[in-house]
């Protein structure tokens, strides 16, 4: 489950410090970097490369946004690209919110995404290492296909003290993050 930070250009590895970890709300928007990310653009962040994809950029602005937990502007781009995965930032957004039934009607749109399959193992995996799950997050261990929605809700019950799987549910929704992220990244150049 590496992340390779480097791997984005230099423009995304300015914004994505290691050791990063979102909360499951709303967070505390990152004034350090806010001057940087009003000046990206989808020209600097893909310095030099062919972009073929202006949404996919768009969704890479949109996460840059979230990642430092501002929801408004994140919120602002990825309401208005009409894809899986712009759809799939808007969800994730509305779930940090929170505004739960939101999320779920973005995930609903989303429908199947290509990054579920790898997701679904990867949050498998993070599951198996974390003792004493409650009942609410026992279908992370069980799960063969990725079930947003069910998502959503254990995140809200994490964030509300009524499950103990809050660190779990950070982990895997970094990891989300991670893997979408690269996913519009290379969509955006990919020829």
């Amino acid at each position: 489950m590496e992340f390779d930070r480097q791997a984005f250009g230099p423009a995304a590895a300015a914004l994505l410090p290691a050791g990063h970890v979102n909360d499951l709300g709303p967070g505390r928007p990152n004034s350090a970097v806010r001057a940087s990310l009003e000046g990206l653009t989808v020209d600097e962040l893909f310095a030099g490369q062919k972009i073929v994809d202006g949404a996919m950029a768009r969704c890479c602005l949109s996460a840059l946004w979230l990642y430092h937990d501002y929801l408004d502007e994140s919120h602002a781009l990825s309401q208005e690209i009409e894809t899986p995965s712009g759809s799939y930032w808007h969800g994730i957004m509305h779930r940090r919110e929170p505004d739960s039934s939101n999320a779920k009607y973005w995930f609903r749109r989303v429908r199947q995404h290509e990054i579920f399959p790898a997701l679904a193992a990867d949050a498998r995996q993070l599951a198996a290492k974390e003792p004493g799950l409650d009942r609410s997050a026992e279908f992370l261990r069980e799960q063969t296909e990725w079930a947003p929605n069910a998502f959503v809700d254990l995140c809200e019950h994490a964030r509300l003290g009524r499950s103990p799987a809050a660190s779990l549910c950070q982990a895997i929704q970094e990891r989300e993050w991670q893997l979408l992220f690269t996913h519009c990244f290379r969509g955006v150049v990919r020829g």
